[in-house]
């Protein structure tokens, strides 16, 4: 059985006469008096007697043969029987179908659909074309360096999400003993190119200038609905998508309540809104027809769309960007009052990255921001031209 080779591939393709040829870690060839030819192996485990088929010998050349062999006497040194090893193999899934359950997992969990849907896309375009039908044990960094490297310096953000998701995939794979590693852990980023930071800033206006902006809103033939739902973004220092799915039932009196689902941060967020806040609810209420959304879309019922103001304010030849509106409230803070940091980026609904300080921070100092939220209005609606201070 453990004798030295005397097997080789000239032999194997010229033998006609049926029986058991022997090579070594209990390797033979068994050719059948049909003329198939098969590879074999026998080992003993725990007392016992097992023969394993390590297939056609048309498929599986001799020196596959014998590493197959080799690593299953391996594996019967470990106590692992082969034979049960492989039926084990069998109950693994590919990687597409593991991340498919974990998207299926995870989809009750993502703030909205359009994040779910990046999740899974995003690994169906440069995840499965490498590695879909791969067995999840059988994936290698060497395998993740071929879906990376491609787009790790031109689609650099792409690229870490790609791996972020990756990372997510084989970790639950692991909770589930398909594997003891993550061949996509953050480890990986060391073999591959630098990256170039790119810290792109979307468009913002002098808070001086925001006031002007308004009136020319007001004064477009955009909708009702839309100018409304701008003005009262920018009075809020919200994102659009806040505003645009903002709902009657998230307005309690002179308070918008945001619940976590909506918010960025997973927090609800409290609001508090100005005077010119409310007339702008009323007005929106005139027009919204029953509407459970305070800023109707063009269609019944339902929101404006993700591009409504920012396709207005192209519209209008104006050099912002909606988002950058809580840039031009945020440096009003800065330079024209003189609120505390931590007022300004709450009403921001930033997450502190001081820990020690994050943990301390229980309030929503929701009377202050009334203040500063009130002022920010007042001093729109004066054009900007006086220096507000106010008292903290």
């Amino acid at each position: 059985m453990g004798g030295r080779m005397k097997l080789t591939t000239k032999f194997i393709e010229n033998v006609i006469k049926a029986g058991k040829y022997y090579d070594q870690h209990g390797l033979f060839l068994h050719v059948r008096a049909s003329g198939a030819k098969k590879w074999l192996q026998r080992y003993t485990i725990k007392g016992r007697r097992r023969e394993v088929g390590l297939g056609s010998a048309k498929v599986v050349s001799v020196a596959k043969a014998r590493r197959n062999a080799y690593n299953n006497l391996i594996l019967v040194s470990e106590g692992i029987d082969p034979i049960e090893d492989k039926k084990k193999d069998k109950s693994i899934p590919n990687f597409e179908a593991a991340c498919r359950s974990v998207y299926d997992a995870n989809l009750p969990t993502w703030r909205n659909a359009k994040h779910a849907s990046q999740f899974i896309t995003t690994l169906e375009t440069y995840a499965f074309p490498v590695i879909g039908n791969m067995t999840i044990k059988d994936i290698t960094s060497a395998h993740i360096l071929q879906i990376l490297s491609p787009i790790w310096v031109t689609k650099s953000e792409t690229a870490k999400r790609v791996r972020q998701r990756l990372s997510t995939v084989f970790k639950w794979c692991i909770a589930k003993h398909w594997r003891l590693d993550d061949p996509a852990d953050i480890a990986i980023v060391q073999a591959l190119p630098r990256q170039s930071k790119k810290i792109i800033h979307r468009k913002s206006i002098s808070y001086n200038e925001v006031a002007n902006f308004i009136e020319i809103i007001r004064g477009s033939s955009g909708g009702q609905s839309t100018k409304l739902g701008l003005e009262f973004l920018i009075l809020t220092a919200t994102r659009s998508g806040e505003v645009r799915k903002a709902s009657w039932n998230e307005i309690d009196g002179s308070l918008w309540i945001i619940p976590a689902e909506r918010m960025k941060a997973g927090v609800t967020h409290r609001i508090p809104l100005s005077n010119r806040c409310i007339e702008i609810l009323n007005l929106a209420r005139q027009i919204s027809k029953g509407s459970k959304y305070i800023f109707e879309g063009t269609q019944a019922n339902k929101p404006l769309s993700e591009n409504t103001f920012n396709k207005l304010i192209k519209e209008l030849n104006l050099d912002v960007h909606v988002h950058g509106f809580r840039t031009s409230f945020r440096t009003w803070t800065q330079e024209k009052t003189n609120y505390p940091r931590e007022i300004a980026e709450t009403a921001l609904a930033h997450s502190l990255k001081d820990k020690s300080e994050a943990a301390y921070a229980r309030s929503d100092l929701l009377e202050k921001r009334a203040e500063m939220m009130e002022a920010w209005a007042q001093f729109i609606n004066s054009s900007g031209s006086d220096v507000v201070q106010i008292r903290v």
